[in-house]
């Protein structure tokens, strides 16, 4: 296992010299994040993020995310150009020494919050979930948190309107389509695809998801079995959805899993939520458990500490400051190193 912390390149206002503070942390996760979907990203601008990643001590084999344009998503005609371009920032990615690539295949929205300011009664504020506020949303006017900026509102209505009709099916088709189609990339250039489940695991404003549950895994890994295609073990994504079994799918697919996010969620009543600290004791969901499933399933991917708590007064982007994700990483660090021996030592 590799520890990394989620860096958004230079506009971050988390120092890298701070993130190599952080008792066992390795490397970056990152992003070129001034190319538009579906471009290829120039190996330069890759370059420049390892060299600083590099003179800070830390190493950038994780990329998150290279986004999947919305036209592969639809299997629109201009898809092949698209997957192309993708095929290319793979091997691109390959070339700087990138091992491993997070991606979604959500339409439109790859993740979605009501609120990005939950206030705790410490006093800190983490990300939350009210089935409430989400029906107070209006479809043809939306004012999302953390969107209201992505999209003008006569192209998301647009966008919107293309996905009218489409299938659960269809949808699982391009993905499948998709990952067929890089995975000589992936070969070549010897980068995992790590998809990351749907956040939260269900279809919102009438959009199709296809990546939130077991049996969807199940069916990704049978339809293109290259062992390059895995996944992104997210518990705050996956365990949003009561209907996992979060430790018993980590055991089963620890050999898939390139790359871990764990964290925590606090559930209130049937579908709501909120994310809290990462130790076990701070929600519903077993950290110990599942860390304990991924060391049994021998995986030896990459792992951050996900979302956190603004704490301390941080002024942050919601869900990433830097003093809760570093208090998570050495919680996270400590049970992989406590859960290591016990099972070594029951050898």
């Amino acid at each position: 296992m590799k520890l990394t912390f989620r860096w958004y390149g230079e506009s971050d206002c988390i120092p890298l010299s701070y993130i190599k503070q952080i008792q066992g942390m390795t490397g970056v996760v990152t992003a070129v994040y001034d190319t538009p979907v579906g471009e290829v990203w120039s190996v330069e601008k890759l370059l420049r993020l390892k060299k600083l990643a590099a003179d800070a001590g830390l190493e950038m084999e994780v990329i998150e995310s290279i986004p999947v344009h919305e036209d592969i998503k639809l299997g629109r005609p201009s898809r092949d150009r698209y997957i192309e371009a993708y095929r290319q920032n793979i091997l691109n990615c390959g070339k700087v020494g990138v091992k491993c690539v997070c991606y979604n295949f959500m339409p439109v929205f790859d993740w979605f919050r009501t609120d990005l300011a939950y206030l705790h009664a410490d006093g800190s504020t983490s990300l939350s979930y009210s089935e409430k506020d989400f029906r107070k949303l209006d479809r043809e006017d939306l004012r999302l948190p953390g969107w209201d900026e992505s999209y003008r509102k006569e192209e998301l209505s647009a966008l919107l309107s293309s996905y009218e009709g489409m299938s659960h099916e269809t949808l699982f088709e391009n993905l499948v389509y998709f990952l067929k189609a890089i995975m000589p990339a992936c070969d070549e250039a010897d980068v995992n695809m790590a998809i990351h489940p749907d956040d939260p695991p269900w279809d919102i404003f009438g959009l199709p998801r296809v990546v939130g549950r077991e049996e969807d895994f199940d069916k990704i890994f049978a339809a293109v079995p290259n062992r390059r295609n895995g996944m992104t073990f997210c518990t705050g994504s996956l365990g949003a959805g009561r209907f996992n079994d979060l430790p018993k799918m980590a055991e089963k697919y620890a050999n898939r899993v390139h790359f871990a996010h764990l964290r925590q969620l606090k559930y209130v009543g049937d579908t709501d939520f909120y994310e809290n600290g990462h130790r076990t004791a701070d929600g519903d969901l077993d950290i110990y458990a599942i860390v304990k499933a991924l060391v049994r399933g021998e995986f030896n991917g990459y792992l951050r500490p996900d979302h956190g708590r603004n704490v301390f007064g941080e002024s942050a982007k919601p869900g990433y400051g830097l003093y809760d994700r570093a208090m998570g990483a050495t919680y996270l660090s400590g049970l992989f190193e406590a859960v290591e021996n016990e099972i070594k030592n029951k050898k």
